[in-house]
């Protein structure tokens, strides 16, 4: 069996704990490698070695960086195939969603190639008599990313190239359920010219987590999963004195006005709802129609189309339209939150809880299950299921309708659906939420924007990617400077002229 093992100083080498974990091929239920898991003593020695890397990375000039990134572009469009076949062997995603994963990790590193520019200061000329003032940005040294299962492509790139493209080295800690590909990228960062050990990958569990928190060098962190853990991130990295931004959790709400196109709205849910089999934190997970009549026309909208969903392994084709879920443990909570929305009252208008799919009885597949009628005091609505589950919450009118969304404790996305501008425009202005689309169930930011929500969905002041990302990971150093102006005729330097 293929034993996986951490990325230092340039090169694979093997773990020394002893410790592995399992590493699933979803669709079939069975372990197809095993991961190392770092103790303390690897975490530290790796953030040691990073720390010294980090000395002349960050001396170098950033439109030399800016170079690097250019080049590790070129490797990921070449090496597209290789990392969506990957991600897919062990994560489950289908392969469009695969590469979709890549590519929007690969336009921050597009947007990372102007890092030059983004390094960039200001200046005051005169701010008093003979005095200027400067500002500079500076890397903040050593800096680590934790990153979730379900974007093992895209969250990984999304810390490491604004971070490297400032001056900083980098700890990435993978997700253990899928670490073949941020090993991948990082020997195509090599490959793009980065120097050894400015990006270490330490693959490891609580125990890493929690060494890259206490450990003194390490200056700030990044984080992207569940609430709980992101809160727990935030607070023991803040109470180490490190920054940090941490996302959470999501209950995206997507409000479907009786002006809307009903068949736009249903197509949209579909792929915002069951797309990558739920497991997103943009995925929408609630409909709120406004009106019954709203709301009965969705639902004979959506039925037919939930129906024909096909749900298979990413090897069946570019017509699967989801797999499985990425564990046996996230196959069985969402199950139990479906049967508690039915022992709570809902209507399960889809129920797909005896779904099989031949030859895969032991995959973690879980069928598209469609919820009306769902009320706010619901497990199935105040949790985050993360699964090809959608809700449908019924609301009388516009301000009913924004109201759930606003009072829910998460607060990355939300979604209306409306052909009137004066709605659409008062949603966005009072949604309090971090991403809003309008006619778009998906609002993601492109790269050169920023990523990051309200509430508890998001823990620390800056977001992921955009300028935010370049603020996160440098620090502002404010320069006054003087230069007499005493010298004489003839060279001769006048020192009165400094009093």
């Amino acid at each position: 069996m293929q034993k996986l093992g951490h990325w230092i100083n340039g090169q694979m080498v093997d773990g020394t704990s002893g410790r592995f974990a399992d590493v699933y091929n979803p669709a079939t239920g069975e372990v197809q490698a095993q991961v190392a898991l770092a103790t303390k003593a690897e975490l530290d020695d790796a953030v040691a070695k990073a720390a010294e890397a980090q000395k002349a990375w960050g001396a170098t000039n950033p439109q030399k960086r800016g170079r690097v990134m250019m080049a590790l572009v070129g490797l990921l469009n070449r090496d597209m195939d290789k990392l969506a076949e990957a991600l897919s062997r062990e994560h489950g995603k289908t392969i469009p969603d695969a590469k979709g994963d890549v590519q929007r990790g690969l336009e921050v590193i597009e947007y990372c190639i102007g890092a030059a520019q983004m390094m960039k200061g200001e200046f005051t000329d005169s701010a008093g008599p003979g005095i200027d003032m400067y500002s500079m940005r500076q890397p903040l040294g050593v800096v680590a990313s934790i990153t979730p299962f379900n974007f093992p492509a895209m969250i990984p790139l999304w810390g490491m190239g604004p971070a490297l493209a400032a001056g900083n080295a980098m700890i990435l800690k993978p997700s253990e359920r899928d670490p073949s590909v941020p090993l991948m990228l990082a020997e195509l960062c090599k490959e793009a010219g980065l120097p050894d050990g400015v990006l270490q990958v330490v693959n490891g569990d609580k125990d890493s987590v929690d060494a890259i928190l206490d450990n003194e060098t390490v200056q700030g962190v990044a984080f992207v999963g569940s609430t709980p853990i992101a809160h727990y991130i935030y607070s023991r990295a803040t109470a180490n004195g490190k920054r940090a931004q941490c996302f959470g959790g999501a209950k995206n709400h997507m409000i479907i006005m009786p002006d809307a196109d009903i068949e736009q709205a249903a197509d949209a849910l579909i792929g915002a709802g069951f797309g990558a089999a739920g497991e997103r934190c943009m995925a929408i997970s609630v409909a709120v129609p406004v009106g019954n009549e709203t709301a009965d026309k969705l639902r004979d909208a959506l039925v037919p189309r939930i129906e024909k969903l096909k749900v298979a392994p990413y090897t069946d084709g570019d017509d699967v339209d989801y797999g499985p879920v990425v564990t046996a443990a996230a196959k069985e909570n969402i199950l139990r939150l479906i049967n508690s929305g039915v022992e709570q009252g809902a209507d399960l208008v889809v129920d797909s809880r005896d779904f099989k799919l031949q030859g895969y009885e032991d995959g973690f597949f879980v069928g598209p299950h469609l919820f009306d009628n769902v009320t706010t005091d619901m497990d199935i609505y105040k949790q985050e299921i993360f699964g090809p589950v959608l809700s449908m919450v019924r609301a009388e009118n516009y301000e009913e309708a924004i109201g759930h969304a606003m009072d829910h404790e998460y607060g990355n996305g939300t979604a209306i659906f409306t052909r009137d501008g004066d709605t659409a425009r008062d949603f966005a202005n009072r949604i309090n939420i971090g991403m809003v689309g309008i006619n778009v169930p998906i609002p993601v930011p492109l790269a050169y924007h920023t990523f990051g929500g309200w509430k508890k969905s998001g823990f620390g002041d800056l977001n992921q990617h955009g300028p935010d990302a370049f603020k996160f990971y440098t620090r502002t150093k404010t320069v006054t400077q003087r230069w007499p102006s005493g010298i004489k005729e003839g060279g001769e330097f006048n020192f009165k002229a400094m009093d």
